[in-house]
Order: C-alpha cells, then sequence, then structure tokens
C-alpha cells in the first residue's frame, strides 16, 4: 500500500468520475464526489507519517529524499532516446500542497451542494470535471519525472476551462477562454524547456527526472555551458519556466486573467483556483526553477523580487480601489501571492520558510473568504460593498466567521497570515548578503508597507460590508447554515492553529527540504 498510496490519492478522485457515469439521482451524484473527494483527503493524511516520525528532513538528507516514491515504466522508443517514467513521491515541499488541494476540493464539493445552476447545466458533468480537476491538481503536486509533471498540469487545464465557461458568470466564455490562453502559452514556454532540458544533455544521462536534473553533475554542466538560440542556456531556460509558472502565481504582469476568472467562476471553483492552482505556480519555482538551474537563480533574483514587490503593491492598490466584494478578494491574491515570491527571490532561509508558509496560509484564508463572498451573494444576489452594511448583526455566526477569515488574510498576529509575511521580510532584509543586495533593504520596506496597505482594504471593507446600522433589506437573511459552518470552521480552526503554532504545523515538515533547495540552488 505505501508504494502505491500516492497513486490512490492521484486517481481516486478519477475513479469517483467514472462512478458518476453509472449515476442517476441527483443527490447519490453529490454523495458520489463527496465519498471519493472525501477518500482522498483521508489517505492523503497518511503523507504526514514520515515527518512525524522524524524520518522526513533528517540531518545529513540530501536534496532528492522523496518518500511514498513509485516508480514504472511508461513511455520509451526502441531505441531508448525517449524514456519517460510514471515516478511519483513526496516530500517536504510537496506534501502539504497535497494535504491542502484534498481539503480544499473536499470542501469544495461541500460547498457545490445547493448550486442553482445544476437545474439548466447538470449536476453531474460538474461534478465530473471537478473531481477530474482534482486529479490534475494532485498528480502535479506528486510526480517527480518532469514530462509527467507536464501531463498532469495540462490535464488540469481543461476541466477548470468548462467549469468556469459553463457553470460562470454573465462574462464566463471571456473569462474561461482568457483563463486558457494565458495558461496555454505558458505551458508552451514550458514544453520548449522541458524538451530542451532533456535533449540537451548526452544520450547516456538524458532524464526527465527532476531529482536527477538538478543532482548529476554532467547534466549540471551542460545547463551552466550550452547556449540556446545564442544565449545561455541557464538563464534563457529558467525565464521559460518561470513564465510559466508566474503565469499560475500569478505575478505581475502576468496577473490579469485572474481577476476575471474569479469573479465570473462559481464560489466552490474560485474557491480551489486561490487556495491551490495558484500554488502550483509557486511550488514549480521551487521544484524545477531553483534546484536544476541555480546560477540562474542567483543572476535573476533582483528581478523577481522587483516582481513580488510591484505585485504586492499594485495588488493592493487595486483592491483597494474595488467596489465588487469579489473582485476585492481577487486582487487581494496577487498582493499576497506577491509575498510569495519576494521570499522565493531572497534566497535566504527565512525567505523560503516565509514563501512556504504564505502559500499554505493563503491556501486556507483565500477559500474562506471566497466562501464567504458567495454565501453573502446566495441570499443577496448582488456583491456590492457599498449596497451592505451591518450584516454582522443581521448574521451574527456569519460575521464572526468572516472576521476571522479577513483578518487571517489581512496579517493580523496569531493568525496564518501574518507568520508568513513577517519571515519574508526578514528574509529579504537578510538578502543583502546573498541574492538580492543592495537591492535587499528597499525591497523589504517596500514588502512591509504593503502590509499597511492590506490592511487598510481589509479593514475599510469590513466597516462598509459588516459593520454600522443593521439595513432593513438585510435584517431577514438566515445566518449561516451548519452546511456553511462545517465548510468554514475547519479553516478558521487551521487558521488559528498555523497562527499560534507555525513551527509544530508547517515548519517542522517542511525546513528540511526548504534548506535543502536552498542548498542546491546556493552551490
Amino acid at each position: 500500500m505505501a508504494n502505491s498510496l500516492l497513486s490512490w490519492i492521484v486517481f481516486l478522485p478519477t475513479i469517483g468520475m467514472v462512478a458518476l457515469f453509472f449515476v442517476n439521482r441527483a443527490e447519490n451524484v453529490k454523495r458520489v464526489a463527496l465519498l471519493f473527494s472525501g477518500a482522498a483527503f483521508v489517505l492523503s493524511l497518511y503523507c504526514f507519517q514520515p515527518f512525524l516520525s522524524g524520518e522526513a528532513g533528517a540531518a545529513g538528507g540530501r536534496y532528492g529524499d522523496i518518500y511514498f516514491q513509485q516508480k514504472v515504466g511508461w513511455i520509451e522508443t526502441s531505441d531508448r532516446a525517449f524514456v519517460v517514467n510514471y515516478h511519483v513521491g513526496i516530500d517536504g515541499l510537496s506534501m502539504p500542497l497535497v494535504v491542502l488541494t484534498t481539503l480544499i476540493s473536499l470542501l469544495a464539493v461541500l460547498a457545490s451542494w445547493n448550486f442553482e445552476d445544476w437545474k439548466k447545466k447538470g449536476m453531474k458533468g460538474y461534478f465530473m470535471l471537478l473531481l477530474l480537476l482534482e486529479t490534475g491538481m494532485l498528480g502535479t503536486f506528486v510526480a517527480i519525472d518532469f514530462f509527467l509533471f507536464y501531463v498532469f498540469w495540462e490535464v488540469m487545464l481543461l476541466p477548470m476551462y468548462f467549469l468556469i465557461g459553463v457553470w460562470g458568470g454573465p462574462r464566463k466564455e471571456y473569462a474561461a477562454i482568457k483563463f486558457f490562453i494565458y495558461t496555454l502559452a505558458g505551458s508552451v514556454l514550458m514544453l520548449v524547456a522541458m524538451l530542451a532540458m532533456y535533449f540537451y544533455p548526452d544520450a547516456s544521462v538524458r532524464t526527465f527526472s527532476l531529482i536527477e536534473m538538478a543532482n548529476n553533475p554532467k547534466i549540471q554542466e551542460v545547463f551552466r555551458n550550452a547556449s540556446f538560440l545564442g544565449y545561455a542556456f541557464g538563464p534563457l531556460m529558467f525565464i521559460f519556466l518561470f513564465i510559466g509558472f508566474a503565469i499560475k502565481v500569478p505575478s505581475f504582469p502576468f496577473h490579469t486573467w485572474l481577476p476575471d476568472a474569479h469573479v465570473e467562476a462559481p464560489t466552490p471553483i474560485s474557491m480551489i483556483l486561490a487556495g491551490v492552482l495558484l500554488k502550483m505556480g509557486g511550488y514549480g519555482i521551487l521544484r524545477v526553477c531553483f534546484p536544476i538551474f541555480p546560477n540562474a537563480a542567483q543572476q535573476l533574483a533582483v528581478l523577481l523580487g522587483t516582481l513580488g514587490v510591484i505585485s504586492i503593491i499594485y495588488g493592493a492598490l487595486c483592491a483597494m480601489a474595488q467596489t465588487d466584494f469579489k473582485k476585492l478578494v481577487a486582487y487581494s491574491s496577487i498582493s499576497h501571492m506577491g509575498y510569495v515570491t519576494l521570499g522565493m527571490a531572497a534566497l535566504t532561509e527565512a525567505g523560503l520558510q516565509g514563501a512556504m508558509f504564505q502559500m499554505i496560509a493563503h491556501g486556507i484564508s483565500s477559500p474562506m473568504c471566497f466562501f464567504l463572498v458567495g454565501v453573502i451573494y446566495e441570499r443577496a444576489h448582488h456583491r456590492e460593498i457599498n449596497r451592505f452594511g451591518g450584516l454582522w448583526l443581521s448574521m451574527p455566526v456569519y460575521g464572526t466567521l468572516a472576521t476571522v477569515g479577513f483578518f487571517a488574510s489581512l496579517g493580523l498576529p496569531a493568525l496564518c497570515g501574518f507568520i508568513g509575511e513577517v519571515y519574508v521580510v526578514f528574509g529579504t532584509f537578510a538578502s543583502g548578503a546573498a541574492a538580492l543586495g543592495a537591492y535587499a533593504k528597499p525591497f523589504a520596506i517596500i514588502a512591509a508597507s504593503g502590509v499597511i496597505l492590506t490592511a487598510a482594504y481589509i479593514l475599510w471593507m469590513i466597516q462598509r460590508v459588516y459593520l454600522g446600522k443593521e439595513r432593513s433589506e438585510y435584517a431577514n437573511f438566515p445566518d449561516a447554515n451548519r452546511r456553511e459552518v462545517l465548510i468554514l470552521a475547519p479553516l478558521a480552526i487551521l487558521a488559528v492553529a498555523l497562527g499560534i503554532f507555525p513551527k509544530q504545523t508547517l515548519f517542522d515538515f517542511v525546513t528540511g527540504t526548504l534548506n535543502l533547495i536552498l542548498a542546491a540552488a546556493s552551490a
């Protein structure tokens, strides 16, 4: 079971998708989707085992210490010029993201329980695509073979396109096509880089293994010294890959698809988009770019840091200008994920830890915020911030949970959003002797000022939506029901737990692997 654990986690949702072909009753469709997404979540919890026992991340390890590995031959030409393996495994970088993916997918299924558009557009197709999307996301996080990574990355694209384009809002076709084009453009650059990285080394060492590429000195020598179209191979491949991943982050200036996709996507799909898909970009940079092209990572650190600080400030200012509740949360994601890009660019221990923590923290607070917007939209049928007011008086349970979610997004101490941002600022400040040099202190100051802007737009939003006099048109709104509390409560608990116990809930699991990635990137 241990050797095939990850395959079961990845493909259980696909098995559930196939099972839905044979289910007709509406209630049973929802139950089957819940069963298989829940089973994947329960199995994913077993991934903690080597990290809780102290086996993972032990001193003396190296980048490439992978757990629950399964490797099977998949594609091979007769002359072995092209060899692809089904190779999966996890380490401290991927394990938290696997658990986060299964949790958010499970909560998204629960959030879809009363989705009104099923009556017109079909419940079965929606849940089948949702389960296929979960398989694509999980496969991306566990793939060790680059070709397999790319396949899962592309598997994720089509379900999300249809989930937005069929079940989305009034401008759903525009948003879906924009998402598709942006992601496909990044995928083309990633494909070019992947094939170049495979065929440039000598045939005796050619591999799609991401770990082997990072650790094999012969491959590393080729990547350092080769040229591609007249340019240095390493920096050019790094840029190709970074653009593909930065589109997903999303980092300025590759971000413009995100607000449209969020605003038009159904609430459960916005939860997945914010909670998981954006993390795939940061994960790809840490998994592929930094360990395999360490020289390029150091040479281009200032560029990455510049994009990070621009994203922080630009996203916060755009969020402050919004009157659409959902669009405010969408632009806030650009700002929050800017800290991830900046933390990685710092190439310091605190910077990488902060970037990883921020990814997980945002993966908890952002889906919670989008669901909170969806709850009130179902009752009011609009998202205009200035038309709300006094909702905490009308809906006290909902108002209390909303305060936790938005304060976690704000970065209030003792909640999850605080730790990652502080670590990124500290790590950036300490990068003066590392990658960022003279830019370290200015970048740290700008990043710290972004926290002030975040507090400004979130507190202003809370004042307009939840505080003030109770408005008569909202006085009879029903408070959060049991299903809605069941979705919000786990996210609220995790937001508090990560904020108070960051070491025990995350750092103990990820620090070992992040330090190995840092060592590889600094070699």
